[in-house]
């Protein structure tokens, strides 16, 4: 067990002139800034990392489900799967960042648990995104956007690149994507930093293009680091989970559960939850006070605790679970490190009513231990089988689990 304590700075400088204009419509009638605001608190925060346990064969029986689901081990021994697809055969795709390709897991003989894995693309530098539509596969790197079609049985055509001057990553690199019901590509783009004014204005974003990739346009803005979003079913009501800045504290600024707008601005860096201003940052979006900018931005519709790290986003279509489930959202969240009691470490059910969500729920737990000092895995990517059942991706066990409904 490790644990220390560590103080971080930002860099310090003006909000860019883009992130301001972007908000002058909002910000009409508004009176520039006058009155100074409190110095900025010294960041607040805890280095606190569980003890990785071993896997083995028991880990599965250590997870906990609710009442009517199990929970089985997909597939095992994969390195470092992150984002999940699924192909219209039932293949099942994961992007593997740490050694740059992608792999496909068969379930040849259909029995719930894939007897195969196939590497289908490789040399791809941080690849994180993944997505499949109408029969081709979309990939994201920190800098490109790729297609292929798939050929099925775990095999896919040549790689072309139709992205290649997405914004520098810096902190953030990991790149998701997905086509919305209006047949755009949406790509989310996260800040080089913790909490600081990047120059470029397509970093802290959501891009949208179309399905070639050219002529993109920033759809939204002032967001940290957004990688798991998707659309309640049926409608196009955009929801993203996006990532709190660090060094503020155990619980705060929480997780984000936004409803994407086009043009909207969600108040990052100046801002988090409920247009609460961001003490921390030292200096003023000038020309207006941070107060007044905020008022200006949009808020979340939910929260969560914060630094629970928020990964990928699935909503549900299954027609093998509960007919309540249907419409809620997945969110595997991987949990905390800047934080004295761990945060995380489980899949969540996001409820909805209608386009509304209304409450976060537990759905996946049992990674991290009773006391909080170890973990048997951090999970990550979501995806859902054509039987309905729910996969989930645990990219430091290297391990696929599937959650099936008993009744």
């Amino acid at each position: 067990m490790h644990v220390r304590r560590e103080k971080r700075s930002w860099m310090r400088r003006g909000v860019g002139a883009g992130a301001v204009l972007a908000l002058l419509p909002a910000l009409a009638g508004l009176a520039p800034a006058g009155a100074a605001e409190p110095p900025p608190p010294p960041p607040d925060g805890t280095i606190f990392e569980p003890e990785r346990l071993p896997y083995g064969p028991e880990v599965p029986g250590k997870l906990t489900v609710p009442a009517g689901f199990t929970v089985t081990e997909y597939a095992a021994g994969l390195g470092n799967p992150r984002i999940l697809a699924v192909g219209p055969d039932g293949t099942v795709y994961a992007t593997r960042r740490q050694t740059g390709d992608v792999i496909a897991l068969l379930d040849t003989d259909r029995d719930g648990d894939a007897d195969r894995t196939v590497r289908v693309a490789h040399g791809l530098k941080r690849v994180n995104g993944i997505t499949v539509h109408e029969n081709v596969l979309y990939l994201a790197t920190d800098k490109k956007i790729l297609t292929a079609p798939l050929r099925g049985a775990g095999t896919i055509g040549r790689l072309r690149t139709i992205v290649d001057d997405l914004p520098d990553a810096g902190q953030h690199p990991n790149r998701t994507l997905a086509v919305g019901p209006d047949g755009y590509l949406y790509v989310t783009v996260g800040s080089t930093c913790n909490a600081c004014d990047d120059t470029n204005p397509e970093n802290a974003t959501i891009l949208r293009m179309p399905l070639d990739g050219k002529g993109r346009i920033i759809y939204a803005k002032g967001l940290r680091n957004t990688i798991g979003f998707g659309w309640v079913p049926g409608t196009r009501a955009l929801y993203g989970m996006d990532h709190g800045s660090d060094w503020r504290g155990d619980d705060q600024p929480p997780e984000e559960l936004n409803r994407i707008e086009r043009g909207a601005n969600y108040g990052w860096p100046w801002c988090f939850a409920d247009k609460q201003v961001d003490p921390y940052i030292p200096n003023q979006p000038t020309p207006f006070t941070k107060s007044r900018f905020c008022a200006a931005t949009k808020a979340p519709a939910l929260t969560y605790q914060a630094h629970s790290a928020p990964l990928q986003m699935l909503f549900s279509t299954s027609a093998s679970f509960p007919r309540d489930y249907r419409g809620d959202a997945f969110v595997a969240m991987r949990g905390s490190w800047n934080r004295s009691q761990p945060a995380g470490y489980k899949v969540v059910r996001v409820r909805f009513d209608g386009t509304t969500p209304v409450a976060v729920e537990d759905f996946l737990t049992g990674f991290l231990t009773a006391d909080g000092t170890g973990v048997y895995g951090r999970p990550v990517g979501l995806a859902q089988l054509p039987d309905g059942s729910l996969l989930v991706g645990d990219d430091t066990m290297g391990t696929v689990y599937r959650v099936a409904a008993t009744r």
